[in-house]
């Protein structure tokens, strides 16, 4: 009886480039969408509360992350979009995309880290509560939602880093339209004018069966 032995297919030099590359891509694509998500949601919540001296009394004031700073909410828009532009473009373009990618998760968590000690939107709402312009909120507290959008930053830069090594190994959009934006030329099946199977079936791709050339 013939024994037979079981041989490990080899692997070949490309396999781990191939195997970085899809868990890079895989790891980006989820920590790029969820950042973007995560700093979105935190800048619609309350950052800071305090209060204001008004007829003797004290008013509640409350800022959301949107009262305190935009700069977050604008570089997840950005961020998501760099983050579906990488795949648009290849070389040198990817990696301006990526390193804009990078770039604004980096200024999510920066804006966000300022405008946890921001007082300057509850002291426009003091102003406004007392009447008086030179009036600022006092008992001046924040919230955790500021190091959450730092946190939905921190995912974005990574995807951006990931991005900027791996993104070689990354596909691209289809190539089915050429440089010029013009779809290829479909090939042309060859009639023979003694079947009439194959006229009426030219005909029904909106093909000549005559073969001749429009005017």
């Amino acid at each position: 009886m013939e024994h037979v032995t079981a041989v490990p297919h080899p692997r070949t030099e490309a396999d781990g480039p191939a195997r970085a590359g899809r868990r890079s891509l895989a790891v980006a694509l989820l920590s790029g969408a969820l950042g973007a998500a995560v700093a979105l949601l935190a800048t619609r919540q309350r950052w800071s509360e305090g209060t204001a001296t008004v007829a003797g009394g004290s008013f509640p004031l409350t800022a959301r992350g949107s009262d305190v700073t935009g700069v977050p909410a604008a570089l997840a828009i950005v961020g998501l979009a760099a983050l579906v532009a990488v795949f648009a473009v290849r070389r040198a373009g990817r990696l301006a995309v990526s390193a804009l990618l990078a770039l604004s998760g980096l200024g999510i968590v920066v804006a966000a880290l300022v405008g946890a000690s921001d007082s300057g939107a509850l002291d426009e709402q003091a102003a406004q509560a007392s009447g008086d312009t030179s009036a600022t909120v006092a008992s001046f507290s924040h919230t955790a939602w500021p190091y959450v959008a730092a946190a939905g930053g921190l995912l974005i830069l990574l995807a951006g880093l990931l991005a900027l090594r791996y993104g070689r190994l990354w596909p691209g959009m289809s190539g089915r339209y050429e440089r010029g934006g013009a779809p290829r030329p479909r090939r042309v099946a060859p009639v023979d004018p003694d079947r009439p199977e194959d006229m009426w079936k030219a005909l029904d791709r909106g093909e000549d069966p005559t073969g001749a050339d429009p005017a």
